[in-house]
């Protein structure tokens, strides 16, 4: 009977982990949720229910339950991390910080909400993944101009964020009309890291400081440096989103109306649940998502891809494209994706034509050098997954039968040989006869 069930228990495991790992949806689908109390779940739940909402399975569990676990079988149980426990020090089970980048090393995707009392891990896995959060303890983001009004809040940290990234992929193609509330400690991100990109940043007149204490030194962090959330895609395509305030998820900053000091503009809602949603939305791979299929190359007027091409022949290189909008896959369209033929270096980079249906295809001349060259296309848009597409292929010289038999830039050179002769020929008559 035992093995009966530890037999049915293996066959669920696999099934779920094959219904949940299929190369055909990248979608997340079941994410586990590590909150530092259960009443986070109810505090927060307007997000959670948007998520579910979506089709996604919330697996919630307190961030210390000693019964965590990533992966079972080398099989990782979950296509996402939510953590929800900033001021966790040590997560339950044999989980640690090394396992959470693990995870995302692996493809996975994360969000991190933090606070005020942010703990030393999650920090180290902030760190990690290119976010630096206040090291000062008590420090959070202060803004005496662009605070939101607000009968309860008087130390000018409840801040009306609105200035967000430029992007239409990563906060889809709705304008935020309203602020986003947001309450908690700031962070900054390494400029010359192209991986990380500050979603919503303070206003230039924000600081990161004690609220409650007088300042002595110049802080740390100021202005528009001071990121409230930011997002990471990783060389791997996993990706990763990190907000500075938890609260910022919650119910509450949901639901409240919102108008920033010094502004006419009184706001029912403020864009709190529109904003996230958005963000969730590429975080999980529903909005952004690129894939490449069906690569050919062929000569002109041929159809069947050789095996080898001869310097100067016309070729056809083509792909197709697509991007996954969250429930099936849709022609992508662009107008910047460009293929190289290299070797040590490209020889040729063309930028494709596309006939709007997710075709790309370009036509040119093979160079006149023969070696072992490569079709690659190498694709990195801002808010995309990234395409890295290669391909190898041998260019030889023309065989000696190929040439023609007269080169017309010869012509020169077969004239004076001719001449030559007949003037040789000439010669011997005059001097053999002439008497």
């Amino acid at each position: 009977m035992s093995r009966a069930l530890v037999l049915v228990s293996l066959l669920l495991t696999v099934a779920i982990l094959s219904d949940a790992f299929s190369t055909e949806n990248p979608t997340d689908r079941r994410v586990l949720v590590l909150l530092d109390d259960f009443a986070i779940k109810s505090s927060h739940s307007l997000y959670f229910n948007s998520l579910q909402s979506r089709g996604f399975d919330l697996d919630f569990k307190l961030a210390d339950d000693p019964k965590i676990a990533l992966q079972r079988y080398g099989q990782y149980l979950y296509d996402a991390l939510i953590l929800f426990s900033p001021s966790t020090d040590r997560f339950g089970g044999s989980v640690d910080a090394a396992d959470i980048l693990d995870f995302v090393d692996s493809g996975h995707d994360l969000i991190i909400a933090a606070d005020a009392s942010v703990s030393d891990l999650i920090r180290e896995i902030a760190i990690d993944c290119g976010v630096d959060f206040d090291e000062d303890p008590d420090a959070v983001v202060i803004d005496h101009t662009s605070y939101a009004v607000s009968d309860t809040e008087g130390d000018h940290t409840l801040i009306a964020g609105d200035d967000f990234i430029q992007s239409e992929v990563i906060l889809g193609s709705e304008k935020i009309k309203a602020p986003v509330l947001s309450k908690g400690i700031g962070h900054s991100v390494n400029p010359a890291n192209s991986l990380v990109l500050k979603v919503l940043s303070a206003s230039p007149s924000a600081y990161s400081a004690n609220p409650k204490s007088k300042l002595s030194t110049p802080p740390m962090l100021t202005g528009s440096a001071i990121g409230l959330v930011s997002v990471v895609q990783a060389r791997n395509n996993a990706r990763i989103m990190i907000s500075g305030s938890l609260s910022m998820f919650s119910n509450r900053f949901f639901s409240s109306g919102v108008q920033k000091a010094g502004g006419s503009n009184n706001y029912e809602k403020s864009g709190n649940e529109q904003f996230l949603t958005q963000i969730s939305t590429w975080v999980f791979h529903e909005r952004g998502h690129l894939k490449a299929v069906n690569v050919r190359h062929h000569r002109v007027e041929e159809t069947d891809e050789p095996s080898i091409y001869r310097i100067n022949d016309e070729l056809e290189y083509s792909v197709e494209i697509y991007e996954w909008s969250g429930k099936s896959w849709e022609p992508y369209v662009a107008d910047d994706v460009q293929v190289q033929f290299y070797m040590m270096s490209p020889y040729i980079l063309k930028t494709m034509s596309t006939d709007k249906k997710g075709v790309y295809y370009t036509t040119f001349k093979v160079p006149d050098v023969y070696g072992v060259f490569q079709f690659k296309v190498e694709y990195n848009r801002l808010g995309y997954t990234s395409l890295s597409l290669s391909k190898q292929i041998p260019v030889r010289p023309f065989r000696h039968n190929e040439y023609e038999r007269f080169i017309t830039a010869a012509f020169p050179y077969y004239g004076a040989s001719f001449s030559m002769m007949a003037g040789f020929f000439i010669f011997s008559l005059v001097y053999l006869y002439h008497k």
